[in-house]
């Protein structure tokens, strides 16, 4: 539902259809919106990638950062982190479903920045 604003004939405003919770925006925002996470979901688009690899690729990144943020998008179910050595232990992250319906929109993200040289 829209937001809008009225003016009454005594020159007063009136907001109708007023957000009382989040809108759709935000909500998504929320999902993708936090400092790396969107740049994680990127990395993963292709295949499966192991933490420290994933690391690399996020140099500017901490390893305490990115632990948090997979763990959030495992929990959002926009992830799947599997165990594929028990000594010593390693895993591999990859997209679900979901976590790939967002890369249509972090593309379009990355080639705005691009485009407007941001």
């Amino acid at each position: 539902m829209e937001s809008y604003v009225e003016t009454d004939s005594y020159g007063r405003k009136k907001t109708f259809n007023v957000c009382t919770e989040p809108c759709s925006i935000e909500r998504g925002m929320r999902l993708i919106g936090g400092k790396w996470t969107g740049s994680i979901i990127y990395h993963l688009k292709d295949e499966p990638v192991r933490f420290n690899d994933l690391t690399r690729m996020l140099g500017g990144a901490s390893k305490k950062m990115i632990d948090q943020r997979l763990k959030e998008l495992e929990a959002r179910g926009m992830v799947i982190r599997k165990v594929i050595n028990d000594r010593p232990v390693a895993v591999t992250y990859e997209l679900t479903d979901f976590g790939r319906s967002a890369l249509d929109i972090l593309e379009r993200l990355r080639s705005w920045s691009v485009s407007s040289g941001l």
